[in-house]
């Protein structure tokens, strides 16, 4: 099958699968992170998770500015707690 041949997404899977390619997208994005001295954050609520980029060794206030410069301004806490804490334990009560 050729790559640019039918099937859009759907055919490009299909020929990577029979070529025994796979992506390197991964790889390049936390080369890029680390190229650029970046991480990751993540907040939660009910209806949404959502990533952030920070610099590595920013504070915690910085990091709030990143979602709303009002949240810099008016920062007073963050509750900080570990992923695999949470999948352990289940909920974010008994985490705490």
């Amino acid at each position: 099958m050729d790559a640019e041949a039918g099937g859009g997404m759907k055919g490009k899977q299909e020929y990577m699968k029979e070529a025994g390619a796979r992506t390197i997208i991964p790889k390049i994005i936390k080369s890029g992170y680390k190229a650029l001295n970046l991480c990751h954050y993540f907040t939660a609520g009910k209806d949404e998770v959502r990533a952030w980029s920070i610099k590595v060794g920013c504070l915690a206030p910085k990091a709030a500015g990143v979602i709303h410069t009002d949240f810099e301004k008016g920062f007073i806490s963050a509750d900080v707690m570990s992923y695999d804490d949470l999948v352990e334990l289940k909920s974010e009560a008994a985490v705490k």
